[in-house]
């Protein structure tokens, strides 16, 4: 994109020529994009915004609005990639807010950066109700006709998430998910004892969806509190997703650490309506986040993984 004859016209005045210009916006893409696509001529501030355990996170302050821009200097923009996805998949449904991603591309000394909307959050995490009726709108409305999967691998944390389209959701849920982290966790810690019982579950899960309708519904696939907030009009926003199609019930496997309540639940089955075997199923859900967390975190969430599995190992009579 070209840049208009007042931004040169600026930023030639601070830099001495415009072939010098030139070169500074070239050496920044984010500052660039804002300036050009994001429709800004002037940058009024930056603020750091903290960020996660992988990324740092800044707003950027200008005459034509703020902007997210997550950085990461050590890996390729893939992983952006992936969330813009994902962000772009939810934002279309109308649903429950997300911030819309607007420009993902690579930093020139190496690494990565994502720029979205910046939303600004209220002083609350917003009304449980609405945030089950807003996430059950979304998962209603947004069905793939490819099956379960998602049309790029993404991440979960920092573990590769493997999204290959599959017709069949236990085959998915058995593979791409349980099995892969399975095997993650054998290769890492030489957990045999983990692997092999997991194994034995993958064998008998069937038996927990009897009676269930599973469709591919559009999932936020990292729902924990960290990404739950609300904006400053108390609307629920979420944000930081590992999506994927799959099945609902998925969306709750972070719940152990998500702070889901009766409300939030009642308004979801309100639109979503519980499937036979629900309680049964909940805990399988929760294990594929335990056993992620035990291999970015170590051996602290092995017991958690470990009781869900022999406790199903009992029900199922495996």
């Amino acid at each position: 994109p070209k840049l208009s004859f007042a931004v040169l016209l600026a930023v030639s005045m601070a830099l001495g020529s415009p072939a010098r210009v030139m070169a500074a916006m070239s050496d920044d893409p984010i500052k660039e994009w804002i300036l050009t696509e994001g429709k800004a001529t002037q940058i009024t501030g930056t603020s750091s915004i903290g960020g996660g355990c992988i990324n740092a996170a800044q707003r950027y302050d200008t005459d034509a609005g703020s902007f997210f821009v997550k950085t990461n200097r050590r890996i390729g923009p893939a992983m952006f990639e992936g969330e813009a996805l994902g962000l772009k998949a939810m934002y279309d449904t109308k649903s429950i807010r997300v911030p819309l991603p607007y420009k993902v591309g690579s930093l020139p000394t190496g690494g990565s950066f994502i720029i979205m909307e910046f939303i600004q959050f209220g002083r609350s995490r917003g009304d449980q109700s609405a945030l089950g009726r807003k996430l059950a709108e979304m998962h209603k409305s947004a069905k793939s006709d490819k099956g379960y999967g998602f049309y790029v691998e993404n991440t979960i944390g920092s573990t590769p998430q493997i999204n290959t389209w599959t017709a069949d959701w236990i085959e998915f849920y058995s593979k791409h998910r349980l099995g892969y982290q399975l095997k993650l966790i054998s290769q890492r810690f030489g957990d045999s004892a983990i692997y092999e019982k997991g194994q034995r579950l993958i064998e008998k899960m069937h038996l927990l969806f009897d009676g269930a309708v599973i469709e591919p519904c559009l999932l936020h696939g990292d729902l924990w509190s960290g990404n739950i907030s609300a904006d400053a009009n108390g609307d629920p926003v979420i944000l930081d997703p590992a999506c994927y199609y799959g099945h609902n019930e998925a969306e709750f496997g972070m719940s152990w650490c998500a702070g889901f309540g009766g409300d939030f639940y009642s308004s979801y089955f309100e639109v979503m309506p519980k499937q036979p075997g629900f309680e049964k199923r909940r805990d399988l859900y929760l294990l594929y986040h335990y056993l992620n967390h035990y291999n970015l975190f170590g051996s602290g969430y092995r017991s958690s993984a470990m009781s869900i599995i022999d406790d199903y190992l009992r029900m199922l009579k495996a």
